[in-house]
């Protein structure tokens, strides 16, 4: 049997942070005058921080100086980073640690490959650090998803061939960029929005352990 490795996106998969993330771009929104929607939110799934803010002024037509580029960037940061102080273990997705604990009996190498900068302390904050060998996150790549620049750096450090790997994803970038390493894509969310992936369930309530021991067996 070949060696499997395991790579999850953190926002969406794992834990809901989407709505701090909302709230915090809104919350800016606002400040700017430009119109911002929970429909609007959803184009920022699995994108970093300097494209959300770049499409952000594109949509309001406001342009900023390099100085206040970088203070609008601090000052989303600063208001997520209020909002997932508070986070603990009842933010973990349903059934998540069903699948990770499996997966750790079963020895498989895990990661985290997200876009996220706070992805390390969002982990230790809802306790599931110690579940993964490696996390990289958003300052660790240079390029955002769909490039697949975070999951090859991922399975690199797990030491798994990309064709190899599974990752489980909620964001349309993100099954893009696990496609583009060969990697098998499992979308989390809904079917039509994530058509491309190669599999994809609701949730982590939805996926049986005899499909994860296939996955794991699976040559």
């Amino acid at each position: 049997m070949r060696k499997k490795g395991f790579i999850f996106d953190l926002d969406g998969v794992i834990v809901d942070t989407a709505k701090y993330h909302y709230k915090a771009w809104k919350r800016l929104a606002d400040q700017l005058g430009i119109p911002f929607s929970k429909e609007s939110n959803e184009q920022f799934k699995g994108v970093s921080r300097k494209r959300c803010l770049e499409l952000l002024l594109e949509w309001g037509n406001y342009k900023a100086t390099p100085e206040q580029f970088e203070e609008w960037m601090a000052e989303k940061n600063r208001d997520y980073l209020e909002y997932i102080h508070k986070m603990d273990a009842s933010e973990i997705l349903p059934d998540v640690p069903r699948i990770l604990q499996y997966l750790k009996l079963h020895h498989m190498p895990m990661a985290v490959g997200s876009a996220s900068k706070n992805a390390k302390p969002i982990l230790e904050k809802v306790g599931l650090s110690h579940y993964f060998d490696f996390v990289v996150d958003g300052t660790q790549v240079t390029k955002a998803k769909p490039d697949p620049e975070v999951f090859l750096i991922a399975a690199n450090k797990l030491g798994v061939d990309p064709r190899n790997c599974v990752v489980f994803e909620d964001a349309v970038a993100g099954i893009e960029a696990a496609n583009a390493a060969k990697m098998t894509s499992i979308g989390i969310g809904d079917g039509q929005i994530l058509s491309h992936a190669n599999y994809v369930f609701r949730d982590f309530t939805d996926i049986d352990l005899g499909f994860i021991a296939e996955l794991i067996d699976k040559g």
